[in-house]
């Protein structure tokens, strides 16, 4: 059964999430799966991405922020935001959890390289237009 999505962040996460998934498309990944749960936590997206040589599965955390926030300076009128700053401690450690999770659940992924990724999505809703920015191999121990 698919996750609903209620509230106005969660429908703008999704949102932001759907972007993120068109931009990973259009740069050549096959995704696996979305919105993977466990008690542990959830993994936004699982993708692949083969070249001739290698195979490497990238396990996705997306952030979705208004563009209230400029995405190059991250100035709002508060002052400065950054949305990765929003991978707590806690949060990194459940995402790890999670990730582990899948990996024993899929052993043919023993053998395969793997990553975790952070993709920032900035959302500007007046112009229905947004800007995607990857932050690759983040560390999750």
């Amino acid at each position: 059964m698919p996750k609903v999505f209620t509230s106005k962040s969660q429908k703008k996460g999704e949102y932001g999430e759907n972007i993120a998934v068109k931009y990973l498309i259009g740069k050549g990944f096959k995704i696996i799966e979305r919105n993977y749960s466990t008690r542990d936590g959830e993994i936004d997206i699982i993708a692949e991405f083969v070249t001739h040589e290698t195979k490497n599965v990238h396990f996705i955390e997306v952030k979705s922020v208004s563009t209230s926030i400029d995405p190059v300076t991250h100035e709002t009128k508060q002052g400065t935001y950054r949305p990765e700053e929003n991978m707590h401690p806690w949060k990194i450690r459940k995402f790890a959890k999670t990730v582990m999770s899948y990996i024993r659940n899929n052993p043919v992924l023993y053998n395969t390289s793997w990553q975790c990724d952070l993709i920032l999505v900035y959302i500007d809703f007046p112009k229905k237009k947004a800007k995607v920015r990857v932050i690759e191999n983040i560390a999750i121990s």
